[in-house]
């Protein structure tokens, strides 16, 4: 088993996204020796995803907002790499983290190889951002159906659109900044199809005052639709896509309160492209494989239960970012820097200072805007009958809702694992990160906290290869 760096660091940081990065700059600014840990080539995360160097981008921060922030962070950490006091390993995957006698273990593979990796460190901090969740709907696996976000990450990364004619659908914040990037692209959005509605923020007015750059920023985004012609429809869906060797054309119909389809409205829209999301979920395979404690979220999904300080339940393990609920980058930046203060207070007795109380302050004032958007756009339960029998739900295993309703009406199922157990739902390469709401949902229950001991696959021979008190 490789083992890279060969000293044990004070700090590992999983993930480079805004959280991560932050939180890594920070903690060396603080006198920490620190490994950031993270799956991507560059930092960056998925919000600071940017192009690859050979692609000679000219101007990057065009396609991103909050450049500044990501600038700033990057020239630190290579001012801390040069002076040897941050070791970044890019390209590694964290599959597994393990308390040791005296450090954790970070266990991970390493590039396209998946080379095994190991770093041991005093703490944790775990800032491994979230993932689309998607709803499947009759025809989402014909080619040129995207992610919302996955639509944003090809223009960003690879400077290249899903289609010439694209669709934005979904719900959440999300779209606006994705149609209006797409579009700024030179892309064709004919409508961006929310399913929520926005007046659902007044429910709690008190967040949306307090925090008038969220506003703000709205408003830009509406302008950004409106000067590139784009239509904006709530409380509608993409409720199936049509085509034959790609995406043609999608049905879009309008909801009930619950999401459900109503009758005769259904319309056709032409596009090449579908780009679909209904919100992000937290990541949160590494940390309940530790045993860390988990709250259930406004938009019913799960997030960790995180104290002042950025701890987890479990002793030497701190969380930042989406992990502790899906809040945006600003958030993010907060609970990076506020975690790495933590860290350092525990590990040196360095005190807190009054910028920490100050971002503490921002953090909470943050997080009431964010559980206010997660209720906003919390998906109605009827969304399920937009699926005919055919409709696949686990891409990897090509299991119909057909078969996963079986399960629960003829087979007793009352659960996710229960319907995984029965029709192999969950199984696949993902581990159920795409399907797992959806299997959930149609087994007429929440999503639930899954404990795997892996957070992705790993070749059978590095298992054989760790030492014995892993």
């Amino acid at each position: 088993m490789a083992t890279s760096p060969s000293e044990p660091a004070q700090l590992a940081v999983v993930g480079a996204g805004p959280a991560g990065l932050t939180a890594a700059v920070t903690a060396a600014d603080l006198g920490l020796r620190v490994v950031l840990i993270d799956a991507g080539e560059r930092p960056g995360g998925q919000y600071y995803r940017h192009p690859a160097p050979g692609l000679g981008a000219a101007r990057p921060q065009a396609l991103h907002h909050g450049w500044r922030e990501f600038a700033e962070r990057a020239r630190r950490l290579a001012r801390h790499r040069a002076t040897g006091q941050v070791t970044h390993l890019p390209s590694h995957h964290v599959w597994t983290v393990v308390r040791g006698a005296t450090a954790w273990h970070l266990h991970a593979v390493a590039g396209p190889d998946e080379t095994p990796a190991s770093v041991r460190a005093s703490a944790v901090l775990l800032a491994t951002g979230a993932y689309e969740r998607q709803l499947p709907i009759p025809g989402w696996t014909l080619p040129g159906v995207v992610g919302a976000g996955g639509a944003q990450a090809m223009l960003k990364s690879g400077l290249v659109l899903p289609g010439k004619r694209i669709v934005v659908a979904g719900s959440g914040p999300l779209l606006l900044a994705v149609a209006g990037t797409l579009a700024a692209a030179g892309a064709r959005v004919p409508a961006v199809v929310e399913a929520a509605d926005y007046t659902g923020y007044a429910r709690d007015a008190p967040a949306l005052v307090r925090n008038p750059g969220k506003f703000a920023e709205g408003v830009v985004h509406g302008a950004g639709l409106l000067r590139h012609s784009v239509r904006l429809l709530t409380r509608h869906a993409v409720t199936a896509a049509h085509g034959t060797d790609r995406v043609e054309a999608v049905t879009v119909s309008r909801l009930d309160g619950d999401w459900r389809a109503l009758p005769g409205t259904g319309l056709r829209i032409p596009c090449d492209a579908l780009a679909v999301g209904h919100g992000l979920v937290p990541q949160l395979e590494l940390a309940t494989a530790l045993g860390c404690a988990t709250r259930r979220t406004p938009d019913a999904g799960l997030a960790l239960e995180l104290d002042a300080d950025q701890r987890t339940s479990v002793p030497g393990v701190w969380a930042a970012g989406e992990t502790g609920g899906v809040g945006g980058a600003a958030l993010a930046l907060a609970e990076g820097e506020i975690a790495a203060a933590s860290v350092a207070y525990e590990l040196l007795g360095i005190a807190r200072s009054r910028r920490t109380a100050a971002l503490a302050r921002r953090r909470t004032r943050l997080r009431a805007f964010a559980d206010a958007m997660a209720a906003a756009h919390r998906p109605g339960p009827g969304w399920t009958d937009w699926l005919d029998d055919t409709t696949e739900v686990c891409r990897c295993e090509e299991v119909p809702a057909g078969r996963i309703r079986e399960a629960v009406a003829d087979l007793g199922a009352r659960d996710a694992r229960s319907v995984k157990l029965l029709t192999r739902a969950g199984m696949g390469w993902c581990q159920g990160r795409m399907c797992g709401p959806a299997v959930a949902r149609l087994a007429g229950t929440e999503p639930s906290q899954d404990l795997r001991p892996l957070s992705c696959p790993v070749p059978l021979k590095h298992l054989a290869a760790l030492p014995t008190d892993d």
